[in-house]
């Protein structure tokens, strides 16, 4: 489940307060109501008020003058303020699809590979009646093909093999298609009958 972004209400009373700085709603070089009238607008302690002027103070979108109240500085830094918090919930929100699409991948992955696990075992118990076999052929530098294609090279009509997965660089490719050009290193991941154990190394070198 997707961790939702969360801010404390006194960064979000800050949050407010800069954004009515920035439309106009307040203006620059006006004086903000106390604090107790501001509590009791937010329905929050003076405290809590006390910690949103502290925010904007530190940021020079207001300034507290002792005896006379929170003066409104700057509505340009306001909108500074605005915008870094956007950033920061996007970063965040970023951070957490990115986890969340990782989960996933990983999950699929594993299912995919406990699949195949469970096809090779099935096959080397039961290889007697059973006619399609799967075989794992490296493709090293030696091989003819590599740059070409399953579509190029007629890998099927050839070997009678049919190639369902590619291990390649760490990463699995499920299904790949007739147009995936074979790379040095690559692992095929191959079924047909027991023949192609020795088709598919005498077409490929």
């Amino acid at each position: 489940m997707e961790k939702n972004y969360s801010l404390p209400i006194y960064h979000k009373i800050a949050l407010d307060i800069a954004n009515k700085i920035n439309i106009g709603e307040i203006q620059e070089g006006t004086l903000l109501r106390g604090r107790s009238s501001l509590a009791g607008t937010y329905n929050v302690s003076p405290e809590t008020i006390r910690r949103s002027m502290k925010i904007l103070e530190d940021l020079e979108v207001v300034s507290s003058v002792k005896g006379k109240g929170i003066w409104v500085l700057s509505s340009q830094k306001a909108l500074s303020f605005l915008n870094k918090h956007q950033n920061i919930t996007n970063i965040s929100s970023y951070k957490s699809n990115l986890n969340n699409l990782l989960i996933s991948r990983s999950k699929l992955e594993s299912e995919i590979i406990d699949n195949i696990s469970k096809i090779v075992d099935y096959s080397s118990r039961l290889s007697n009646i059973n006619p399609l076999i799967p075989f794992e052929f490296e493709i090293t530098k030696e091989c003819k093909f590599i740059g070409s294609t399953a579509s190029d090279t007629n890998f099927w009509q050839h070997t009678g093999a049919t190639i369902v997965g590619i291990k390649r660089d760490g990463e699995l490719i499920v299904s790949p298609g007739p147009y995936i050009e074979f790379k040095e290193n690559d692992l095929l991941l191959v079924v047909g009958d027991s023949s192609i154990h020795h088709s598919v190394p005498a077409f490929l070198y």
